[in-house]
């Protein structure tokens, strides 16, 4: 097997092997353009290693075979589709299942993966249904622990170093488990503890998919377990807390717990929002953040919204609403960042894409960071320009490929309406300045970070 090393740098593999694993294999090519295995046994894994990441090695493969391309994954087959046009046929609107919370389902061995058409249905409203209530209930403490985090930093001096990343997912951390889980976490002991297991959980899921390694080490092995395990029982112990009961705290767990599921998939539901969310809400305040401070008309209009539509009044829900610019702002952070680079599905059925036709059990990869810079779709396409959202046929892609309307995970409109507030509360005060000298390298995982730690300044608004 490959040195365990070289595939924590690949994580997004482990999603595709979590999938695979499930599945049997389909041997047939099918004439898809694409590359032949390097090794019979890895497949194309070496080609992928040396890319850096999955991503990288897609963004490759489709520039030089097209946008319908194959690879092997193992001894499977593997098709991805790199732009809109294929993507519109393969797509289903009905489809109710999160590819999202299907791979992360798989990599923590959960069971209830792939339910029929209406339990998808059911409990994907559940899920919507919680994030709409829980952040309409929470909006308050919401805009506390933005102005908390503003607080912070006016206290600097102008020329702090702020590390960025770290400030945003612990701002995340705090705001996901008290608006998920309650009041338990307004002790800051709790909220520690659970970013501690989080982060065990978070860094080893899915890496023994690929040579074995968390089995093999008795000390990773217990830690994870562990860390899971301390992450399910503050779960259980609040799902049964809230069973039967009533609390002035709407909390997102609510919305499940007063729905038609069992324990195992309440439990199920709640830790795969917990952990995503709090991820994709730190990435996204991050992320959403970095922009701004390069591109300074771009955070000249976002404060002009800002202080067109909220004055010198509270921050309010209704005000959030129209702040149609910012949702721009953080639309088109999530398609410049590439947040979530790739998505998947399983062939149930043949199915035809073009002139290609595509086997039964074949997994089918989104190339969304491959689509989200398509000069074709996307009109200079490396730009950060949250202008282009003007444009209805734009807003109608970014809707299909999932990041924005019906096709939404919850995790996404969590983290927009979360960092809608905390860029309200922040750019109203501050201007956000770059580090002089800084090059920001990205890292593409599961949902795209910074491969190192971006920092920023501030300095007060007069």
């Amino acid at each position: 097997m490959l040195d365990f090393a070289i595939f924590a740098i690949t994580f997004l593999l482990a999603l595709v092997a979590a999938v695979l694993y499930l599945y049997p294999a389909s041997r047939q090519a099918a004439g898809i353009p694409g590359i032949t295995p390097t090794e019979e046994k890895d497949g194309n894994l070496p080609d992928i290693v040396n890319s850096g990441s999955l991503h990288e090695f897609l963004v490759n493969l489709h520039e030089r075979h097209g946008p319908v391309v194959s690879f092997w994954f193992g001894r499977r087959l593997v098709v991805s589709l790199g732009t809109v046009d294929v993507l519109k046929q393969h797509i289903n609107p009905n489809q109710t299942s999160d590819p999202f919370e299907t791979m992360l389902k798989s990599l923590l061995r959960y069971q209830s993966v792939g339910g029929n058409v209406s339990e998808n249905f059911t409990r994907k409203k559940l899920c919507e249904n919680g994030v709409t209530n829980s952040l309409k209930s929470n909006f308050a403490l919401l805009l506390k622990l933005s102005e908390e985090l503003l607080d912070k930093w006016l206290s600097y001096p102008e020329s702090q170093h702020i590390p960025l990343g770290q400030h945003m997912l612990g701002f995340a951390v705090k705001s996901v488990t008290q608006m998920v889980m309650g009041s338990t976490f307004e002790d800051d002991q709790e909220v520690i503890r659970f970013q501690k297991n989080h982060s065990i959980v978070w860094s080893e899921i899915g890496k023994g998919f690929l040579d074995g390694s968390l089995d093999k080490s008795t000390t990773r092995k217990k830690q994870y377990e562990d860390a899971l395990m301390q992450l399910e029982s503050m779960l259980k112990k609040i799902i049964k807390e809230r069973k039967g009961r009533n609390f002035s705290q709407y909390i997102f767990i609510d919305s499940l717990v007063q729905g038609n599921l069992n324990d195992q998939q309440i439990l199920e539901d709640s830790m795969i929002f917990s952990l995503a969310s709090c991820i994709i809400t730190a990435k996204l305040c991050t992320w959403a953040i970095c922009f701004l401070t390069t591109s300074e008309e771009v955070q000249k209009k976002l404060y002009e919204e800002i202080d067109q539509v909220l004055g010198k009044g509270p921050v309010t829900p209704e005000k959030i609403e129209q702040l149609r610019y910012c949702r721009q702002v953080l639309c088109e952070t999530v398609r410049t960042a590439k947040l979530t680079p790739v998505s998947a599905r399983l062939q149930v059925i043949e199915g035809k894409i073009d002139k290609f036709i595509i086997p039964r059990e074949t997994l089918v990869l989104y190339a969304l960071g491959v689509v989200l810079q398509d000069p074709g779709t996307w009109p200079s396409p490396y730009k950060f320009d949250p202008d282009r959202f003007d444009d209805e046929s734009i807003r109608k892609t970014f809707s299909l490929l999932g990041f924005s309307g019906a096709q939404e995970c919850p995790e996404l409109r969590f983290a927009y309406m979360v960092a809608t507030v905390l860029l309200s509360v922040l750019v109203r005060r501050l201007h956000l300045l770059p580090v002089e000298g800084q090059a920001i390298e990205t890292k593409y995982e599961l949902v795209t970070s910074a491969k190192e730690e971006a920092w920023v300044t501030v300095s007060k608004r007069h």
